[in-house]
């Protein structure tokens, strides 16, 4: 039997995409609470294009789902369905920054894992064609 490090230390990706545009907005936070939640819909806010509104979709995680939470007024919630993730677009790009830059790593420490996550989503934020071609559904434009 090998040897496993039990240590663990995580960071958490928060982000939001607009398909449309190929931008986005995220965070790293270091859990998933509502004041986590809460800044990341504040960051959203601030990247949505002036005079437009956002719908962001989003599982049903409590920290999205809490009254708790502080809806800016240039955002719409819309929850989906239920262990439904294929849904939500942005669960396709989660899967692409895993596989190309941040899955499978040791990080030597809780910076470094900052550090990749923070340059993970940069790359993806510098890609606006990856945003589009992963994030796009045209079922999602048709209201």
């Amino acid at each position: 039997m090998a040897a496993k490090d039990q240590r663990t230390a995580s960071a958490y990706l928060f982000g939001a995409i607009c398909p449309a545009r190929g931008t986005g907005a995220g965070l790293v936070m270091p859990r998933c609470t509502t004041e986590a939640m809460n800044l990341h819909l504040a960051e959203i806010a601030r990247a949505v294009a002036s005079g437009a509104h956002a719908v962001l979709l989003l599982d049903q995680a409590g920290w999205h789902m809490t009254k708790k939470l502080v809806i800016p007024a240039n955002i719409t919630l819309l929850p989906l369905p239920a262990r439904s993730p294929e849904l939500n677009p942005v669960e396709n790009l989660w899967q692409f920054i895993r596989e190309n830059w941040l899955g499978n790593r040791i990080f030597a420490s809780y910076e470094a894992i900052l550090d990749h996550c923070c340059d993970a989503w940069n790359k993806l934020i510098d890609q606006p064609w990856r945003i589009m071609s992963i994030g796009l559904r045209a079922w999602a434009h048709e209201f």
